[in-house]
């Protein structure tokens, strides 16, 4: 028998598109299985190529990884309709899917179009079959699909067991930072197919609704997520069951979406819905609806639907989340986009700091781990004070979630955004002791190539630091004697076994680990390497 409580579903949504778009496919006759004496799948059809082809019930699904099972290509197809027939071709990673009416394979692979589905790292590709129908023949291959699918489609099948629901209510807490529909999707896309979602402020909190196609997933996502923070010490997520069933979206907009219609008008109103309670929980502007238009290091869209519901924002990379969030693999690597600054704001006011120890290029080194730092200005008459101004929003945001209330110099930072759009150069013949910097063409910048691997590599401040572009006559002691050369503790020291130009070293505190990396950062080793130096995600 088949419970298809006990059966993780392990499929998200990606955003890769391939280009192999034209595949050879299967001939317009009868579709007869056979199993051979090995037991794998083989076809008695001629391989033809096609474009897309035009609308049919049946599905061709492509590029399946191999251990695929029966109920997870049933829940591809589950969402959009009842599915009537199934055939599995394991040999060849490839299934097909027959769908109770045209309209809903058309919904299908219109979804599936512009959200790949990716089970297990792999993408899957969705496709239009030439079949009209499918017939399938009595292997015991092909009885384990019908059995699969019996179980599966039935209507009484209790996923109550699993969870009440598969709709859950997302409260997003200490929300310092706003949290878009978008990002939600990423985040929660990592458990199962997203189908529809709803943002809205009630009681002044930012909420979701947010469905999966089973209650598999909603418990998946809610046991994984549920007091997690999307960004360091906020945005907490408080996550339940909703008494709702499904979700009745009217419009693909900032507002609500509903991926399995990408024919929704946008409307220019709020969105509607059938729910009386809901209808009353929307109030306009907590989500803009183009967050930013201004980074300059721009990743492609993470979501790109037809032009009325394309995304407006590019994702940039942010691995670093704490807690759970870290460990999530998202799709498309780890890219989490979050726009959460107004465009244009790239000066950062930062307070409290040492007047007797702080430099503009302590400044420039440290906020440089987060972004490239163009200027620095200390405060003439209040030297606790200064501005940073980095190249773009993205990293100032950055840099302001990462560096907040850590410990520089025995005094704990203090940043906001500045009301200035740039720092000013003194004038000449005005000098002000070095206390302004331009930073704009120096060569440390860790982020002037669009799409640099540094951007994957952005982790909070730690007591654990990654040391590269160590020479081969640098030794462990070497390095060691260096890191403790300005009275701080080396607690441990780990060279990469594959690479020794690489190094783990941890320092007493988080606060010695801050300081060694703004001291030693581009240290000169001799043979022409500058030690590179920036926060490790993994301790020793």
């Amino acid at each position: 028998m088949f419970h298809f409580h006990s059966v993780h579903l392990d499929i998200t949504v990606g955003t890769k598109r391939g280009s192999d778009e034209l595949f050879p496919s299967v001939s317009n006759g009868p579709y007869i299985m056979t199993t051979t004496a090995n037991g794998n799948d083989s076809k008695k059809f001629k391989g033809d190529i096609r474009g897309p082809g035009s609308p049919s019930r049946v599905i061709h699904i492509r590029k399946l990884p191999n251990d695929i099972t029966e109920a997870e290509v049933i829940s591809l197809g589950l969402p959009f309709g009842d599915i009537t027939n199934l055939l599995m071709l394991k040999a060849k990673n490839q299934a097909f899917l027959e769908m109770n009416s045209e309209e809903a394979a058309q919904n299908m692979v219109g979804y599936y179009s512009t959200m790949m589905p990716i089970i297990r790292h792999h993408p899957v590709y969705v496709q239009f079959s030439n079949h009209k129908e499918l017939k399938t023949d009595n292997s015991p291959n092909q009885e384990r699909a019908q059995a699969a699918l019996r179980a599966l489609s039935t209507p009484h099948m209790d996923t109550a067991v699993v969870a009440p629901s598969s709709v859950l209510r997302v409260v997003v807490e200490n929300l310092v930072y706003p949290v878009t529909l978008d990002a939600l999707c990423q985040i929660f896309s990592k458990f199962g197919t997203v189908l529809r979602i709803i943002v809205f402020t009630k009681n002044s909190q930012f909420q979701a609704l947010l469905q999966y196609p089973d209650g598999v997933s909603a418990h998946s996502a809610k046991l994984s997520l549920d007091g997690q923070n999307i960004y360091n010490g906020c945005c907490t997520l408080r996550i339940s069951f909703s008494k709702l069933t499904t979700l009745n979206v009217k419009y693909n907009n900032e507002k609500s979406r509903d991926f399995t219609r990408p024919d929704l008008p946008s409307g220019d109103s709020q969105p509607a819905m059938e729910h009386p309670a809901m209808a009353t929980a929307f109030t306009p502007g907590i989500i803009s609806a183009s967050p930013y238009a201004g980074a300059t290091h721009a990743f492609p869209p993470a979501f790109t639907l037809q032009p009325a519901v394309s995304l407006p924002y590019p994702g940039l990379s942010i691995p670093s989340l704490p807690g759970g969030l870290a460990s999530l693999s998202f799709p498309g690597a780890t890219r989490l986009g979050f726009p959460p600054l107004p465009a244009g704001v790239c000066v950062l006011l930062i307070s409290n700091l040492n007047p007797e120890r702080v430099t503009p290029h302590c400044l420039f080194i440290l906020f440089g781990v987060y972004g490239d730092v163009m200027r620095v200005k200390i405060l003439f008459n209040k030297k606790e004070n200064a501005l940073v101004q980095m190249s773009d929003s993205t990293q100032a945001q950055l840099a302001m979630s990462h560096l907040s209330g850590q410990q520089l110099h025995g005094k704990s930072l203090r940043i906001t955004l500045s009301k200035h759009t740039s720092v000013q150069l003194p004038r000449e013949g005005h000098e002000d002791q070095g206390l302004t910097k331009d930073y704009s063409n120096s060569p440390l910048h860790r982020f002037k190539k669009p799409g640099s691997k540094n951007y994957s590599n952005i982790f909070p401040p730690s007591a654990t630091l990654h040391l590269s572009n160590i020479p081969p006559s640098v030794v462990e002691e070497d390095l060691k004697m260096l890191f403790s050369s300005s009275g701080a503790e080396v607690k441990a020291f780990k060279f990469f076994q594959k690479d020794h130009k690489m190094a783990l070293i941890q320092m007493g505190s988080v606060e010695e680990a801050i300081e060694s990396l703004i001291e030693f950062h581009n240290h000169d080793l001799g043979e022409n390497h500058h030690l590179r130096v920036s926060f490790s995600k993994s301790s020793i």
